[in-house]
């Protein structure tokens, strides 16, 4: 319809209307002789025919410029518009874009195309520990000492007590279907809590199945224990000998890149790290920036060679090469003091008491490379798993004679469900998380959740040509130290939110004076020691 028309037909709506109300006034009159007040609808009246005399002069306006314009060929008609379709009832339309909802305890939004979705998480690791030592005895013949020669006063006794080893919350999901991403702030600390700093922070491209293609901050993929979920795990920490090995290149908060493709029975990865994110913790000191970051690659591979309903076996390997060592000296480092310093050090596999008991101390380093193998079986309600782990360290410009140290250490483990579950094997680690929880606890059903029994035995050896004891080291020698625990352990999994873990160690330090100055010992005496913890993890993460 064009413009006319409409005028037209706009304009007889408003006689009919004008008619209408002439005919209504009418009929009023005459049914009421008497005269009345004025009627309202005489204003009415009034604008309905200024409107009617104004529609009118437009439509003779247009009748004018149509007689005047040149005639339109028909090739260039504009055909008659589609019919207008009636629009859908408002009740149709969805009342929102997003679905709201709570899964296994964790609030997630989803837009309801699933492109878009954010799930938000958090997590309370709360441990408690008793240490059993023996009395220290007078500085002048006890000589235990923690890593380095800072307790030199006394014999280094361990601290019973509590800790928030873990307080995290963050928020991951996806955006645009094929990116995914993930934002994780930690409080917690060992030995006492930190200020809060980045945990993870990244975001990966999965629109290339199988590949992924993941960049931010993140532990890379390096072993079983290293994947596994630390919310899951069946001990309160990881071995030592696979924490040492994955933070000479990889571990928490580190700067990476990382490509990765898993199918039905294989994984691999593999990424280029650099240095690890600043943290300010408790003390409100820093972690030193070095003057030029580390430059390092890391890789992992591991397959299934069998896989069914009641059985798993997983085998793998991984490692890593520092290209780079980070420059922790500068330019201004003394002639003969170490400017490119490694250090491989580690606690007794618990952080109640943050003292480490072995470490190499500096070691100025040229590169670092570490290796690992990895095996795993799992039949139905059992789990065993182990690794071994080696690193070597090649030294930068070292003195005639002194060679390069290497060290390694090794775990096993495994685990039993009491009540019938069985570990969960995430496809996406290609490690084991905790089990799904069939009877989540409840006195009022008679269910009372899931139960498990843990044991490990778990060695490192950082000493390197040690020496004998009562003697000096020699030129090359690492008096790091052997560290041995054997570990046992009872998990309570009340539903798939809230744990409780209940562990003992039986810790065994064997480690001589690296200096007799620096330590304050006599040369060569032994500075480690045996003891035994019990300690408690209350656990809510979501």
């Amino acid at each position: 319809m064009d413009s006319r028309h409409f005028l037209g037909a706009s304009a007889l709506a408003l006689a009919v209307g004008f008619s209408l109300g002439v005919t209504d006034a009418g009929a009023a009159a005459k049914a009421s002789p008497v005269a009345a007040a004025p009627d309202p609808r005489d204003a009415r009246i009034e604008a309905l025919q200024s409107q009617l005399e104004a529609l009118a002069a437009k439509v003779e306006m247009m009748e004018r410029r149509t007689a005047f314009a040149p005639p339109t060929p028909a090739a260039a008609l504009t055909p008659p518009p589609a019919p207008i379709q009636s629009l859908p009832p408002v009740a149709s339309v969805p009342p929102s874009s997003a679905v709201a909802s709570i899964v296994v305890g964790k609030p997630s939004i989803q837009s309801t195309d699933g492109r878009f979705a954010a799930t938000f998480h958090g997590g309370m690791q709360f441990d408690a520990a008793d240490y059993r030592q023996d009395p220290p005895g007078p500085i002048t013949s006890d000589f235990r000492r923690g890593a380095t020669p800072a307790d030199t006063a006394r014999a280094r006794d361990l601290a019973s007590g509590t800790n928030f080893r873990r307080a995290r919350i963050g928020v991951d999901g996806k955006a645009f279907g094929d990116f995914e991403y993930n934002v994780l702030l930690e409080y917690g600390g060992a030995g006492m809590e930190d200020a809060g700093h980045i945990q993870e922070l990244w975001f990966q491209y999965s629109g290339l199945k199988p590949f992924h293609f993941r960049v931010g901050a993140f532990a890379p993929s390096i072993g079983l224990e290293d994947q596994g979920s630390v919310f899951g795990a069946p001990f309160l920490e990881r071995p030592a000998a696979a924490d040492i090995a994955r933070g000479v290149a990889g571990g928490d908060f580190r700067e990476a890149a990382m490509a990765w493709a898993a199918g039905e029975r294989w994984y691999a990865a593999g990424s280029i790290t650099g240095r690890t994110v600043g943290v300010v913790n408790s003390q409100a000191t820093g972690a030193a920036q070095p003057y030029d970051s580390a430059l390092a690659y890391v890789g992992r591979a591991a397959f299934l060679p069998l896989k069914d309903k009641d059985r798993l076996v997983h085998l793998g390997l991984h490692g890593s090469y520092v290209a780079r060592t980070a420059d922790t000296g500068g330019p201004d480092t003394a002639a003969g003091a170490v400017r490119y310093g490694v250090t491989l050090q580690e606690r007794p596999e618990l952080r109640v008491d943050g003292t480490r008991l072995i470490s190499t101390g500096a070691i100025d380093a040229d590169h670092v490379s570490t290796g690992g193998v990895e095996a795993a079986g799992q039949y139905r309600t059992l789990l065993i798993q182990a690794e071994y782990e080696r690193i070597a360290i090649e030294r930068r410009n070292p003195a005639a004679g002194v060679s390069d140290p290497h060290f390694d250490g090794w775990y096993v483990e495994g685990s039993w469900m009491l009540t019938g579950e069985k570990r969960r094997y995430n496809p996406n680690t290609f490690a084991f998380d905790a089990p799904s929880i069939t009877r989540p606890f409840s006195p009022l059903t008679g269910a009372w959740g899931a139960f498990e029994l843990a044991g490990r035995y778990s060695t490192v050896d950082l000493n390197y040509q040690p020496g004998a004891l009562g003697t000096a080291p020699g030129a090359g020698a690492v008096r790091g130290g052997e560290q041995t625990v054997v570990s046992g352990g009872v998990n309570w999994y009340l539903n798939a939110i809230v744990r409780f873990m209940l562990d003992y160690q039986d810790v065994k330090i064997d480690r001589l004076s690296p200096s007799a100055t620096a330590y304050a010992t006599p040369v060569g005496a032994q500075i480690g020691q045996r003891y035994q913890v019990i300690s408690l993890r209350s656990q809510m993460a979501f």
